[in-house]
């Protein structure tokens, strides 16, 4: 391990006493625009393995967490899980998979109506947020996921999604939705076999 030098230092400092996950950017204006603020981030993050604190990277930005295998020393109070709802699950599924979207949108592709509560709900855990107004009749509102949804899953970018074959292969997905998918499969297959 090499000694740290005055800007590895100082992006420690900065990230140590932000409040909230930050770009490199954001690190960068901190420190007068300083240069190397990236090199300093990488060279901190291999200092840090295997040690009980971590430098992380969720989407674009960087902070400080405790060591998974760490984490149980912390917890004092349990905390109280509160259950999301089907509509709350499929709704947050939704907008991750095809952000920015609009009610319409995930009205369209769940099939029935949700409640604007469905959406506060996901706001006030911090995982959805407004991102625009789509240029459309109406000009209506687009949702979009956070960089506190990302850090809740343990997800560096929305690349990190699981696929549709990562979700069968866990056995995630309704044996209905599976049956009514491999029925649609094999209409396809004697569709095509009819055309030739």
């Amino acid at each position: 391990m090499t000694p740290p030098d005055d800007i590895m230092r100082a992006v420690e400092a900065v990230l140590f006493a932000a409040p909230e996950p930050m770009t490199s950017a954001t690190i960068a204006a901190h420190l007068n625009h300083a240069t190397g603020i990236r090199e300093a981030l990488n060279r901190l993050q291999a200092d840090y393995i295997g040690r009980g604190v971590e430098l992380v990277m969720r989407g674009d930005r960087w902070h400080f967490q405790t060591a998974p295998d760490m984490a149980h020393l912390l917890r004092r109070d349990r905390e109280e899980s509160r259950k999301l709802s089907r509509a709350g699950i499929e709704t947050l599924a939704i907008i991750a998979y095809h952000e920015p979207a609009t009610r319409a949108e995930i009205e369209s592709i769940r099939g029935v109506q949700i409640s604007k509560g469905t959406i506060d709900v996901l706001m006030e855990a911090g995982w959805v947020r407004p991102a625009g107004r789509r240029e459309a009749p109406g000009r209506p509102l687009l949702y979009a996921t956070t960089p506190e949804f990302l850090a809740h899953f343990g997800l560096t970018s929305r690349r990190d999604l699981p696929g549709l074959d990562d979700l069968k292969a866990a056995g995630l997905l309704d044996p209905v939705d599976l049956a009514l998918d491999q029925r649609g499969e094999q209409l396809e297959v004697a569709y095509e076999a009819d055309e030739d």
